[in-house]
């Protein structure tokens, strides 16, 4: 597979998690070795069992949840992903959210993701509150 069609793959699979609760797709294009995570990850995950945690974790976080790709670069075995998380809590409360990630693929898999956002305004909205405390 081409960076193109890797990337391509995660972006169809993330938009399958997110709306079936499927993460075996997302799970299937990680590498043994690859390291996976994002700021507010309290440990880095690795390998397919850790992409399946990882991806678990995160769908469970949302009631809803959907993202759309604003710009999409890849090349030389990586890609930035600019997108928008927009849906619900897990209590219904609205959510949006912007951020980026960027993969690192070797062989048509990938061996390193993180993503990256504000994961204050992230917490607040999760919790309801709209200000800063």
């Amino acid at each position: 597979m081409t960076d193109d069609e890797t990337t391509q793959t995660f972006i169809e699979a993330l938009q399958t998690l997110e709306r079936e609760s499927e993460p075996e797709q997302l799970v299937a294009l990680f590498a043994p070795e690859s390291t996976i995570g994002n700021i507010v990850a309290t440990h880095e995950f690795t390998g397919p069992e850790g992409a399946r945690a990882f991806w678990t974790t995160y769908r469970e976080t949302f009631g809803e949840v959907s993202s759309t790709f604003r710009n999409v670069i890849s090349g030389d075995g990586r890609a930035a992903l600019e997108w928008t998380t927009t849906g619900t809590s897990v209590a219904g409360v609205p959510i949006a959210y912007d951020g980026v990630s960027i993969l690192e693929m070797s062989d048509g898999q990938i061996v390193r993701f993180r993503a990256y956002f504000d994961p204050n305004d992230l917490g607040r909205q999760i919790a309801g509150t709209t200000q800063e405390t």
